[in-house]
């Protein structure tokens, strides 16, 4: 859609209020037993199950799809009476892509790859833009792109609308998800105004964090951005998906993103196509929760490797 300055310089976020909503929620809201076994299971659906550290190699993407596709151990599934489940998407470096697609294919996950000089964002244009083509060429379902912080740090919000614009467009049909790297862009209204501009260029996803900031997801961040979600779609009637990133490592994290996303935005967030986490060890204790579930008992991080 056109930008709509009007909407933008509108957006202003009471930062205290927003923290006192996201701190009240966590005592607010909490799930036990069955039920709190049914968000993990969901949240294990919504992971994007990633690996982005200057040591990769093929053998770490290797077992991370490995792991895609059995995230939980086959008795542990069996005795939670679920079928066959797999991970929401599998994330990596663009020269990974290739692999990771090879390794998935017939599975139904899709691979997402990380673009766009990531995780800095500052890579002249024009490679910025051959980094997704060449990522949708290797077969990339889904195109995390991170948006030019300065834009918003200065205010431009026409350059962050033709930024993204252009990154939607090269992307063809594949899913875009705006990282918009809240924890570096100064306010809470900034990250209001750069989720509403994001939204309008044509992301599919709005994104917290890169997960390589100082300062990842949190909920106060995934409040705003939900809110702005759901304003979104009550001007265009065009539903957002939302992806909080970074910092994410236990269980009860994983479900209170999962509550905030029913309580802002509905039940319907509460699936892959609109809603996930980007994570690389949150899945190790949500294996642990679920066998403390069926037994009663915890088990080390040990015996949940990566794959």
């Amino acid at each position: 859609m056109p930008l709509d300055m009007d909407w933008v310089m509108s957006l202003t976020v009471n930062r205290s209020a927003v923290e006192r909503r996201a701190d009240t929620f966590t005592k607010r809201r909490t799930v036990k037993k069955e039920f709190q076994a049914a968000y993990l299971i969901r949240a294990i659906e919504c992971i994007d199950l990633t690996t982005l550290s200057g040591d990769d190699t093929p053998g770490n993407v290797h077992r991370l799809c490995a792991k895609a596709i059995n995230p939980l151990a086959n008795e542990t599934r069996k005795a939670l009476g679920i079928p066959k489940i797999h991970t929401g998407a599998v994330c990596v470096y663009h020269q990974y892509v290739a692999e990771a697609v090879r390794l998935l294919a017939g599975t139904g996950i899709p691979v997402a790859a990380v673009s766009t000089g990531f995780p800095a964002g500052l890579s002249p244009f024009k490679q910025r833009l051959e980094e997704i083509h060449q990522s949708v060429k290797d077969g990339a379902h889904e195109i995390d792109i991170v948006i030019t912080r300065a834009h918003v740090l200065r205010g431009d919000w026409q350059a962050l609308y033709e930024e993204m614009q252009a990154f939607r467009e090269a992307c063809g049909e594949a899913h875009v998800k705006a990282i918009l790297a809240t924890g570096e862009l100064g306010t809470l209204t900034n990250v209001a105004r750069a989720s509403a501009v994001c939204m309008m260029a044509g992301a599919d996803f709005i994104k917290t964090s890169t997960g390589k900031e100082p300062t990842n997801a949190t909920l106060p961040y995934a409040l705003v951005m939900a809110r702005l979600i759901r304003e979104y779609q009550e001007r265009t009637n065009i539903k957002i998906g939302f992806k909080p990133a970074g910092g994410i490592r236990t269980a009860k994290q994983a479900t209170e993103y999962l509550m905030l996303m029913k309580d802002e935005l509905g039940n319907e967030w509460l699936s892959p196509h609109l809603f996930r986490i980007g994570a690389s060890t949150l899945l190790a204790d949500i294996e642990r929760q679920l066998e403390h579930h069926l037994s009663g008992r915890y088990s080390a991080f040990n015996r949940h490797p990566m794959g």
